[in-house]
């Protein structure tokens, strides 16, 4: 196994989590947006308002893409295992 392999591999990790953590963090991110701008235009300075809006959120997020995610990290793992007996070389 060379360095190019080893490289290769993580690349595709990092690429694999990156991609499928995106969409629940996108999500997490505009939601506080929107309840900062509200809490902004509105005055109120309420430090627990944005935990449960971000929450359900997410939340949302997993059951509707969450078979994708899955699937995702599934099939980089079967790549993974599927070559197995050319890292251990």
């Amino acid at each position: 196994m060379t360095i190019d392999s080893i490289t290769q591999i993580m690349s595709d990790a990092m690429y694999t989590v990156v991609i499928t953590a995106l969409p629940p963090l996108l999500i997490s991110m505009v939601i506080g947006l929107l309840i900062s701008i509200f809490q902004t235009v509105t005055s109120i300075q309420e430090q627990t308002l944005t935990f449960v809006p971000k929450l359900l959120a997410i939340f949302l997020t997993l059951m509707v893409g969450g078979n994708w995610m899955l699937n995702n990290m599934i099939t980089f793992m079967r790549e993974l295992w599927s070559d197995f007996s050319i890292y251990i070389h």
